[in-house]
């Protein structure tokens, strides 16, 4: 990603360990956000590679200045054994705050992790003067020059180092579910609970006019971070946004990140009458969500991308906009995008921001995957898909022994509900063709054909067999399979099952011609979309 850098800073924010089990009540503020700024100093045209530390940990660093045209820029964190984590890039925010023509330029913030210690790699042009030390000094204990103040303009090139504060060693994490009622939102982390400061919101930026599309953006930093670092992560970047870019608030409507967290983004941005300021030359007709990561070379996480299609479905579907439809938008024109002013541009209802700006963003892997975030914000008020399905099964044992067996291909087919509770500690979920349950004592265990149906008419595992203990064996007449009680046996020549428990042999009668009885607390099958 270029810039112009002839001028450019360095912040990093420092993590303030100050949160107790006393204080869990209390939202945290930007205010509890470290910034420090360091000017990079004698940087000339080429390579340039600088060392920064200081003796606060920081998790964060940017790049600002007054002029970022032509110029990357590189980061890297020390870990505590010494050693070096991989480079970052940087990416230069193309949209700008409310009258922004005299605020510094700036990159996006890239998390780095925990450190004291970065080295900032900056690529400038050739010939490209020497940059100075900013005329303005940071105020005593504040760390940085406040937007309000006079910016690093020409020749500065300055590295903002952040630190956003540490979430509660007893924090808990539930991760999101996959799976939630057809024309539902996914759970949205309000402001106050990711700790925005109250006071932070832009004033001045109606917007009282139904959205037309929406744009898909990328926060351009590592994608090697942890679900309790995502909160601390937006505080960042709104800190940033507002304290050292000036602008009113955090620019976009909502963020996504990699765990399927989602976060309000600018005050009365989410469903008005706030305007967002994410795309330049199109904020007035766009609804702006930026995943957390950078997905120039990876993909989002299947949960991501999901949760990003359901949110844009679920905001697109309140204003009646077809995910897969095409829009005419007027550009407002600007130095942030290639359509001159009152030009007009056709574009999909859910386009990406490298489509109107001069821009990487949201990734290259990110933008080959914009057709499955339409696909997903379109069944936004439908059944699950099997592919939803599947996503809701990730991350447990029988997801993990679905895919070792061949997963859609296999036996079971496809899923036909998500995992659910059973007796005791068992868990289950449905499939096309039969049914997996799982336990600690007995593990996942695939249960199909006659033997399921049998073992269902007897009670599931509430019967006297209980949970499945190994799958089916396959001889020449019969069919076995194991249970923490019994057996089941299905004769390929009479189509007959029979129960043996104790060694006392019981020949079951025929399936009903209804099929197994459901428990009450059982789902029932989901018909998935077409």
């Amino acid at each position: 990603m270029l810039f112009t850098a002839i001028a450019a800073t360095v912040v990093i924010l420092p993590w303030a360990v100050t949160s107790t089990v006393g204080h869990r009540e209390q939202p945290r503020r930007v205010g509890d956000t470290h910034l420090a700024q360091q000017p990079l100093v004698g940087l000339g045209g080429g390579v340039t590679v600088r060392e920064i530390s200081q003796a606060t940990p920081f998790s964060m660093v940017a790049l600002t200045g007054g002029d970022l045209t032509g110029t990357t820029a590189r980061v890297r964190a020390r870990h505590a054994d010494g050693s070096w984590g991989p480079w970052y890039g940087t990416e230069a925010l193309t949209a700008r705050g409310d009258g922004a023509a005299a605020r510094p330029r700036g990159t996006d913030p890239v998390f780095v992790g925990k450190t004291t210690t970065v080295q900032i790699s900056v690529s400038r042009p050739a010939g490209a003067p020497r940059t100075s030390a900013p005329k303005t000094a940071p105020p005593p204990g504040l760390g940085y020059i406040p937007a309000t103040s006079e910016q690093p303009l020409a020749q500065n090139i300055s590295a903002i180092l952040i630190s956003p504060p540490q979430a509660p060693v007893d924090t808990q994490w539930n991760p999101p579910t996959a799976i939630v009622a057809p024309g539902q939102a996914p759970a949205i982390i309000a402001r106050a609970q990711w700790g925005a400061d109250p006071a932070v919101r832009c004033g001045n930026r109606p917007f009282d006019q139904p959205i037309r599309a929406a744009v898909v953006h990328h926060t351009a930093e590592s994608n090697d971070y942890q679900p309790q670092d995502s909160a601390a992560i937006v505080q960042s970047i709104l800190a940033y946004h507002t304290q050292i870019l000036g602008w009113c608030d955090i620019a976009y409507n909502a963020l996504v990140d990699k765990y399927g967290q989602v976060f309000e983004g600018r005050a009365g941005a989410l469903l008005g009458p706030v305007q967002g300021d994410h795309t330049g030359g199109f904020n007035s007709d766009s609804w702006g969500v930026a995943m957390i990561g950078n997905f120039d070379d990876v993909a989002p996480t299947p949960i991501q991308l999901h949760t990003i299609g359901r949110l844009i479905g679920w905001r697109l579907g309140m204003d009646h906009v077809d995910p897969r439809g095409t829009v005419a938008l007027p550009s407002a024109g600007g130095e942030n995008t290639y359509f001159p002013l009152n030009a007009v541009a056709t574009l999909p209802t859910i386009f990406a921001h490298r489509d109107v700006g001069a821009t990487d963003c949201p990734g290259n892997v990110a933008y080959g995957l914009l057709d499955e975030i339409r696909d997903t914000a379109a069944h936004f008020s439908g059944p699950p898909r099997p592919e939803d399905l599947a996503l809701s099964l990730q991350g447990g044992a029988i997801y993990d022994r679905w895919q070792t067996i061949g997963g859609p291909s296999s036996v079971l087919g496809a899923p036909t509900s998500p995992e659910a509770t059973g007796a005791g500690d068992a868990r289950y979920a449905t499939f096309a063709n039969g049914a997996m349950y799982w336990s600690p004592e007995t593990g996942p265990q695939v249960v199909t054909g006659a033997i399921y149906d049998a073992w269902a008419s007897l009670g599931y595992e509430r019967g006297a067999l209980g949970l499945p203990t190994s799958s089916e064996f396959q001889e020449p007449q019969w069919v076995k399979q194991n249970f923490q009680h019994g057996t089941l046996n299905f004769d390929r020549l009479t189509g007959r099952v029979t129960r043996v428990i104790d060694g006392v042999v019981e020949e079951l009668p025929p399936p009903s011609a209804g099929g197994p009885p459901v428990q009450l607390e059982r789902f029932s099958p989901v018909t998935p979309a077409a």
